[in-house]
Protein backbone atom coordinates (compact mmCIF):
# COMPACT_ATOMS: atom_id res chain seq x y z
CA UNK A 1 0.00 0.00 0.00
CA UNK A 2 1.74 3.48 -0.69
CA UNK A 3 1.75 6.15 1.66
CA UNK A 4 -1.95 7.31 2.86
CA UNK A 5 -2.68 11.25 2.57
CA UNK A 6 -5.84 10.52 3.03
CA UNK A 7 -6.71 14.42 4.45
CA UNK A 8 -9.12 12.86 7.06
CA UNK A 9 -6.45 11.07 8.45
CA UNK A 10 -3.71 14.15 8.56
CA UNK A 11 -6.45 16.22 10.49
CA UNK A 12 -7.65 12.97 12.67
CA UNK A 13 -3.13 13.03 13.51
CA UNK A 14 -3.28 16.65 13.95
CA UNK A 15 -5.92 17.10 16.49
CA UNK A 16 -4.37 14.00 18.50
CA UNK A 17 -0.99 15.34 18.46
CA UNK A 18 -2.12 18.74 19.22
CA UNK A 19 -4.55 17.02 22.25
CA UNK A 20 -1.36 15.40 23.62
CA UNK A 21 0.87 18.34 23.18
CA UNK A 22 -1.70 20.54 24.92
CA UNK A 23 -3.44 18.26 27.43
CA UNK A 24 -1.04 15.21 28.04
CA UNK A 25 2.05 15.41 27.36
CA UNK A 26 2.05 19.56 28.88
CA UNK A 27 4.82 20.45 31.11
CA UNK A 28 3.16 20.09 34.26
CA UNK A 29 2.76 16.37 33.38
CA UNK A 30 5.62 15.52 31.40
CA UNK A 31 7.58 14.90 34.32
CA UNK A 32 4.80 12.44 35.43
CA UNK A 33 4.53 10.26 32.18
CA UNK A 34 8.53 10.07 32.07
CA UNK A 35 8.26 7.82 35.04
CA UNK A 36 6.17 5.08 33.39
CA UNK A 37 8.34 2.36 32.96
CA UNK A 38 8.17 1.58 29.04
CA UNK A 39 11.13 0.14 26.64
CA UNK A 40 12.17 2.62 24.61
CA UNK A 41 10.84 0.79 21.09
CA UNK A 42 7.33 2.04 22.71
CA UNK A 43 8.72 5.62 23.90
CA UNK A 44 9.99 5.83 20.01
CA UNK A 45 7.15 5.30 18.56
CA UNK A 46 4.85 7.52 20.35
CA UNK A 47 7.08 10.29 19.78
CA UNK A 48 7.65 9.10 16.28
CA UNK A 49 3.64 10.38 16.01
CA UNK A 50 3.85 13.35 18.30
CA UNK A 51 7.18 14.70 17.95
CA UNK A 52 7.64 14.27 14.19
CA UNK A 53 4.29 15.07 12.98
CA UNK A 54 4.92 18.11 11.10
CA UNK A 55 7.50 16.30 8.74
CA UNK A 56 5.45 12.99 7.97
CA UNK A 57 2.52 14.71 7.35
CA UNK A 58 3.75 16.16 3.98
CA UNK A 59 5.36 12.45 3.07
CA UNK A 60 2.37 10.46 3.66
CA UNK A 61 2.16 7.91 6.42
CA UNK A 62 2.62 3.95 6.31
CA UNK A 63 -0.12 2.42 7.21
CA UNK A 64 1.95 -0.29 9.19
CA UNK A 65 3.88 1.94 11.27
CA UNK A 66 0.43 3.92 12.31
CA UNK A 67 -0.83 0.65 13.52
CA UNK A 68 2.43 0.48 15.74
CA UNK A 69 2.38 4.22 16.57
CA UNK A 70 -1.55 3.08 17.67
CA UNK A 71 -0.58 0.41 19.38
CA UNK A 72 1.96 1.70 21.69
CA UNK A 73 -0.08 4.90 22.35
CA UNK A 74 -2.99 2.18 23.08
CA UNK A 75 -0.13 1.06 25.64
CA UNK A 76 0.40 4.34 27.17
CA UNK A 77 -2.87 4.89 27.98
CA UNK A 78 -3.83 1.80 29.16
CA UNK A 79 -0.94 2.31 31.60
CA UNK A 80 -1.68 6.35 32.41
CA UNK A 81 -4.85 5.24 33.25
CA UNK A 82 -3.72 2.36 35.98
CA UNK A 83 -0.59 4.20 36.98
CA UNK A 84 -0.75 8.18 36.43
CA UNK A 85 -4.09 9.32 36.72
CA UNK A 86 -5.11 8.07 39.83
CA UNK A 87 -2.04 9.82 41.78
CA UNK A 88 -1.39 12.71 39.48
CA UNK A 89 -2.14 15.43 42.31
CA UNK A 90 0.16 13.85 44.51
CA UNK A 91 2.60 13.11 41.97
CA UNK A 92 2.98 16.17 40.74
CA UNK A 93 3.81 17.93 43.85
CA UNK A 94 2.81 22.05 45.13
CA UNK A 95 6.13 23.85 44.42
CA UNK A 96 4.54 26.69 41.97
CA UNK A 97 5.22 30.05 43.76
CA UNK A 98 3.57 31.64 40.75
CA UNK A 99 0.04 32.55 40.84
CA UNK A 100 -0.85 31.71 37.06
CA UNK A 101 1.09 28.36 36.87
CA UNK A 102 -0.55 27.36 40.32
CA UNK A 103 -3.69 27.78 38.66
CA UNK A 104 -2.67 26.24 35.24
CA UNK A 105 -1.51 23.05 36.96
CA UNK A 106 -4.58 22.48 38.95
CA UNK A 107 -6.61 22.84 35.59
CA UNK A 108 -4.09 20.15 34.07
CA UNK A 109 -4.77 18.13 37.03
CA UNK A 110 -8.51 18.61 37.14
CA UNK A 111 -8.66 18.02 33.52
CA UNK A 112 -6.43 14.92 33.20
CA UNK A 113 -9.17 12.00 33.07
CA UNK A 114 -11.34 13.96 30.63
CA UNK A 115 -8.26 15.00 28.50
CA UNK A 116 -7.34 11.56 28.62
CA UNK A 117 -10.11 9.91 27.25
CA UNK A 118 -10.80 12.28 24.75
CA UNK A 119 -7.03 11.28 23.69
CA UNK A 120 -8.00 7.56 23.60
CA UNK A 121 -11.30 8.84 21.58
CA UNK A 122 -9.35 10.73 18.89
CA UNK A 123 -6.70 7.06 19.07
CA UNK A 124 -9.85 5.39 18.17
CA UNK A 125 -11.52 7.33 15.70
CA UNK A 126 -7.94 7.06 13.59
CA UNK A 127 -7.47 3.25 14.06
CA UNK A 128 -11.33 2.94 12.78
CA UNK A 129 -10.13 5.30 10.14
CA UNK A 130 -7.08 3.20 8.92
CA UNK A 131 -9.39 0.09 9.26
CA UNK A 132 -11.85 1.74 6.67
CA UNK A 133 -8.70 2.57 3.91
CA UNK A 134 -7.40 -0.92 4.99
CA UNK A 135 -10.43 -2.89 3.81
CA UNK A 136 -11.07 -1.01 1.12
CA UNK A 137 -7.56 -1.10 -0.46
CA UNK A 138 -7.92 -5.10 0.01
CA UNK A 139 -11.27 -5.33 -1.67
CA UNK A 140 -11.25 -7.83 -4.25
CA UNK A 141 -7.77 -9.04 -3.62
CA UNK A 142 -6.69 -12.27 -2.09
CA UNK A 143 -5.46 -10.58 0.44
CA UNK A 144 -5.68 -9.81 4.52
CA UNK A 145 -5.84 -5.73 6.12
CA UNK A 146 -2.80 -4.94 7.81
CA UNK A 147 -4.88 -4.76 10.96
CA UNK A 148 -5.60 -8.35 10.99
CA UNK A 149 -2.10 -8.88 10.75
CA UNK A 150 -1.54 -6.83 14.04
CA UNK A 151 -2.39 -9.12 17.13
CA UNK A 152 -1.97 -6.28 19.27
CA UNK A 153 -4.78 -4.07 17.97
CA UNK A 154 -7.08 -7.29 18.93
CA UNK A 155 -8.34 -5.37 21.86
CA UNK A 156 -7.56 -1.78 21.34
CA UNK A 157 -11.40 -0.95 21.35
CA UNK A 158 -11.76 -2.62 24.76
CA UNK A 159 -9.01 -0.61 25.78
CA UNK A 160 -9.53 2.91 24.64
CA UNK A 161 -13.20 2.89 25.08
CA UNK A 162 -13.18 1.58 28.68
CA UNK A 163 -15.58 3.93 31.17
CA UNK A 164 -16.91 5.39 28.21
CA UNK A 165 -20.27 3.35 27.51
CA UNK A 166 -19.39 3.93 23.95
CA UNK A 167 -18.28 0.37 22.26
CA UNK A 168 -18.32 1.71 18.54
CA UNK A 169 -19.44 -0.02 16.10
CA UNK A 170 -15.98 -2.51 15.44
CA UNK A 171 -13.91 -3.37 12.81
CA UNK A 172 -16.51 -5.14 11.00
CA UNK A 173 -14.85 -8.72 12.56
Amino acid sequence: MDQITDESVVRLIKQLVDHYRTNISNRFIRPVLLQIQFDDVLWNQIESLTERFDQLGYQGYDIEELYRQIAALTSFVDAVRREVAPTLRYRIGNNYTDKTDKVLRDMAINNFSANLQVFAGFIYELYTKLVEIDTEAVKGKRKQPIYKQHTELDDIQEKLLQGTGDRGSGTGD
